[in-house]
């Protein structure tokens, strides 16, 4: 036997009086608190128990205070404790009163009929009754997924252990981005399982659940991330534990700005599994078959016509004006055409003519498929702008990150102070860890460099010319004319700049090619001249001209001091001091050019230098080297190799910083723009979600009779529900596809054709692409699910139609 469904019954006697002996409670606590003086210490209390966890959590912090209070000798004097104690006994009385004034009862069995003044197809979306099951499926799923992304990310970033080998355990660690990937995932799939499974129970979209839901439970997580950064004794709680969910979110740059968007996609997940959830089963029983409704949306919208789908792709290939030209030229000819036709046709049988004038007439298309095609076209160039934008922006990120990573190392080994005398050996350890492939010992320093034409401030960097070129691309940078090799042996650069003159090769814009730098020819040993004595004006003996150290410049550095290979220079460093004459001046020395390289970025050919290694620990007196430079085999797991380092040195005082953390303002800049511009972009497919919904509503306005036909034969209004949500889907899958062709042949076009750059200004000789799967097939989800969002309340109203209204002009 059924049991009697349960009715909310609404007594508001006791409603309306326990909430005004709430608020009697309440005052009563106000001037509690301000007798006692005690509102400076409560506010923080009060303003957490009105967020999610905030009463449980103070309810037992007080439990956990009782104790203490019973233990002392004395109680505490706590001012105004008799409005105190009024103030809580009311309060809890009003709320009681509340509470017995709503009530769950069931069906009475003398009432009427349920049938009884019930509308004869009621409402597929109820708001009235409120269910907790619902509300703990709602935010308990979003709590659940929050948890979860927390908990994988940090164990699948630093590596489960487990019993075993260290090799399997190492097997499950991921590098922070694909970790990442992976978490979301897991979370997105339990956050839209809740909701499905909320909403299919409740068989009612519950949007108070939902709300209360999210707000309580869900925000309570990001909230405390946000505050992480600002309040310490959370920092020194929770910020060891999270320190894997912290790095991921630094990586735009603005931690608090990650947690939000994380969150906010968790919440537009829950909201896709309600929206499913309740079409399954909003109907009183779980159909997930759609093949039916599938076949009806087909045949209603109609999207997949080659005529709409080679015109929308040539409007995305070719733009608006030609296709337009074109397509109404050639209809302009037909109709006059078939017109001519009907009309010769008239003269012989006017039947046969009336109906062709029939089929033309039908064959036109109406207003409703023009906003198909429209909605069509509008996805379609979001998409399509979304791919090109930010494959180009992708394609700056990986140009400027491998000018970087060609110039510096992927990961630095240094002491937190001091110099590393002890490199040989450390660097023996270094390389029996697991993924450096590469890594050299180097000094570097700031000094001023001096020629005869100009003065300029620089970043000078001593290395072992054997070892450099397994960890940066420099030997490669070299122009022609210059070599690594006369840092070691200078007495092989050319002395003067008649060997080269001031357009000669080495201040081109093209790294030497063919011939590597090691094994150009050697310049031969410089003539020796005679030297006149001033005098008797005769030459006396060879002039020998003395072996400076080489020094290598960037172009641009080489070209703003007015020197090529072979010209001497002058540096200056303020920090160390040397006795003069007149006292302590500052130490400078005087080098020989050896060389110029061209990186490409302007920063570092306008402002590194480079030195034998022995030469700089002679100029600045240092033991051994500043610090070891590392490359490793994967870039994106630089920082887990740096770590594994720094244990293999035993850690303090050795440490290790990895070119994500040197260079993370930069790249999370770079991150941001991107952010910011598929943000702004995705602007395009809202506006192409508004065509949707208005393309729906006119399908529901002009299929009213075939809705009322469908209802009449039986079809719920779950099916109908379906029913509009497959056309918008279609209008959503149709739009998706064809900018991802059209946005992936721009791209295409780019790369092969190019579109021309100067370099002397962008440094780069065309505009970079890359193509990022997982970037441009989340631009055609991102247009699928808004597609899906914007039908929902066209499906919804078309569920409400009434067959007898439907049917009643026909």
């Amino acid at each position: 036997m059924q049991t009697a469904e349960r009715q909310t019954v609404y007594r508001w006697g006791f409603i309306w009086s326990g909430a005004l002996a709430a608020l009697a409670g309440f005052v009563l606590l106000g001037v509690a608190l301000s007798r006692s003086g005690a509102w400076g210490e409560t506010a923080s209390a009060l303003g957490l128990s009105l967020m999610g966890w905030g009463s449980l959590l103070q309810a037992l912090n007080a439990l956990t205070l009782t104790p203490v209070e019973l233990g002392l000798k004395q109680p505490l004097a706590i001012g105004g404790a008799q409005f105190l104690t009024a103030g809580v006994l009311v309060w809890l009385v009003g709320w009681g009163l509340m509470a017995a004034g709503i009530r769950r009862v069931p069906a009475s069995a003398t009432s009427p009929s349920p049938a009884a003044e019930a509308p004869l197809y009621p409402r597929l979306a109820g708001y009235r009754d409120f269910y907790w099951s619902t509300l703990g499926a709602y935010g308990g799923g979003v709590l659940l997924a929050e948890m979860v992304l927390i908990l994988l990310q940090t164990l699948l970033s630093s590596g489960v252990q487990m019993e075993g080998t260290e090799a399997a355990s190492k097997g499950l660690q991921l590098a922070p981005p694909w970790a990442f990937a992976v978490s979301l995932l897991v979370a997105c799939s339990i956050a839209f399982l809740s909701g499905a499974i909320g909403a299919a129970r409740a068989r009612r979209l519950a949007l108070p659940e939902a709300t209360i839901g999210v707000f309580y439970l869900g925000l309570p997580i990001p909230i405390v991330l946000t505050l992480i950064e600002r309040v310490p004794d959370l920092q020194l709680t929770l910020g060891p534990r999270l320190r894997e969910v912290t790095y991921v979110a630094g990586l735009l740059g603005r931690p608090e700005l990650g947690y939000w968007l994380v969150f906010g996609l968790l919440v537009l997940v829950l909201v896709l599994g309600i929206n499913s959830g309740f079409v399954a089963a909003g109907s009183g029983r779980l159909d997930l078959r759609a093949g039916f409704e599938l076949f009806v949306a087909g045949r209603h919208v109609a999207v997949f016509r080659p005529s709409l789908l080679l015109g929308t792709m040539a409007v995305l290939m070719l733009g608006i004006i030609p296709p337009l030209l074109i397509y109404g030229i050639v209809r302009s000819v037909e109709a006059a055409v078939e017109r001519t036709r009907i009309r010769a046709l008239g003269l012989v049988d006017p039947l046969a003519a009336a109906e062709a004038l029939h089929k033309l007439k039908l064959r036109e298309q109406s207003p409703t498929m023009m906003m198909t095609a429209l909605s069509v076209g509008g996805v379609g160039v979001g998409v399509m702008a979304l791919i090109v934008v930010l494959s180009v922006m992708s394609g700056f990120e990986i140009d400027l990150q491998q000018k970087i990573l060609g110039t510096h190392a992927h990961a630095v080994v240094s002491k937190y102070a001091g110099d590393l005398p002890e490199y040989p050996k450390l660097m023996e350890q270094i390389g029996k860890v697991r993924g450096v492939i590469g890594q050299s010992p180097f000094i570097t320093n700031q000094v001023m460099i001096v020629s005869d034409g100009n003065v300029d401030g620089v970043v000078i960097k001593g290395i072992d010319p054997d070892s450099v070129g397994s960890v940066t691309d420099l030997p490669g940078y070299m122009l022609p004319g210059g070599s690594l090799e006369y840092l070691q042996r200078p007495e092989l650069i050319l002395p003067e700049r008649s060997r080269g003159s001031p357009g000669s090769p080495m201040l081109d814009d093209k790294p030497a090619g063919g011939q590597p730098s090691g094994t150009q020819d050697k310049p031969e040993a410089p003539e020796e001249e005679e030297e006149i004595d001033p005098i008797i004006g005769r030459p006396t003996k060879p002039a020998q001209e003395k072996v400076l150290p080489g020094i290598v410049l960037g172009r641009e550095l080489a070209a703003s001091l007015r020197v090529v290979v072979g010209d001497k220079v002058n540096i200056v460093s303020p920090l160390g001091t040397e006795l003069g004459p007149q006292g302590p001046i500052p130490k400078s020395r005087v080098f020989r050019v050896a060389g110029v390289f061209y990186s490409g970025m302007y920063e570092y050919d306008a402002k590194f230098v480079y030195i034998y290694l022995a030469e700089a620990a002679n100029f600045f007196d240092v033991k051994g080297a500043n610090g070891i430079d590392l490359k490793v085999a994967d870039i994106d797991d630089a920082r887990h190799i740096a770590a594994e380092v720094v244990r293999k040195l035993g850690g303090y005082p050795y440490r290790a910083r990895d070119w994500s953390e040197t260079n993370r303002n930069l790249f999370s800049a770079l991150r941001l723009e991107k952010l910011v511009m598929g943000i702004i972009l995705s602007i395009i497919i809202i506006v192409a979600a508004g065509l949707i919904v208005a393309t729906v509503i006119m399908l529901v306005l002009e299929k009213r009779k075939e809705i009322s036909v469908l209802k009449a034969l039986g079809v719920p209004d779950g099916g109908i529900v379906k029913i509009f949500l497959a056309e918008g889907l279609q209008i959503g899958v149709a739009g998706g596809l064809l900018g991802l062709l059209s946005g992936l042949a721009w791209c295409l076009f780019i790369e092969k054709v190019g579109i021309k750059l100067d370099p002397s200004v962008y440094y780069i000789p065309a505009l970079p692409v890359k193509i990022e799967p997982v970037q441009t097939l989340l631009a055609v989800v991102i247009a699928v699910l808004v597609t899906y969002l914007a039908s929902i309340y066209p499906a919804l109203k078309a569920s409400s139609v009434e067959p007898v209204e439907g049917l009643k002009a026909e």
